[in-house]
């Protein structure tokens, strides 16, 4: 089974999604070529229609074939209010574009990480940056869907 996934993931490219309602963050990772997710900065968010015309068009100018939405739990696992707005989100973007399968992923915890992270890099300064955690969400997010389909 496992090198089933591997084959289906090789040679793709992913956008991993930290969704917010100030702002969403952005990873990418091609199998080919890079070595892990990068961050790839963050939108400003206004809307879910406007969100998905801006995400659609960096699928489009990315050569993008999977989306990997973070989707936060509870620590116990439950599901919050904001669970289930973004998988509705996430549902709307698969509506949307359709060509491009959209893969939800536990993003429980990701911004301690980050922070952490940050705090322990000197592409940070060894400082939280509020401007690029999104980002580095994004990453951590889509690293997590990879360790699962290895």
């Amino acid at each position: 089974m496992t090198s089933t996934i591997q084959n289906k993931f090789m040679g793709k490219r992913f956008l991993g999604v930290d969704y917010g309602r100030k702002f969403t963050g952005l990873a990418i990772f091609h199998h080919a070529s890079d070595p892990y997710p990068l961050p790839f900065g963050r939108l400003g968010f206004k809307s879910d229609e406007q969100l998905i015309l801006e995400l659609a068009t960096t699928c489009e100018e990315e050569f993008i074939d999977y989306i990997i939405l973070g989707v936060p739990y509870f620590t116990d696992g439950k599901e919050s209010t904001l669970t289930k707005e973004i998988k509705e989100f996430g549902q709307k973007l698969q509506a949307k574009l359709n060509s491009i399968e959209v893969f939800e992923q536990d993003e429980t915890l990701t911004t301690n990480e980050a922070k952490e992270r940050m705090r322990n890099s000197p592409r940070y300064n060894f400082e939280v940056n509020l401007k690029e955690i999104d980002a580095l969400c994004a990453s951590i997010i889509l690293e997590d869907f990879l360790k699962t389909v290895k």
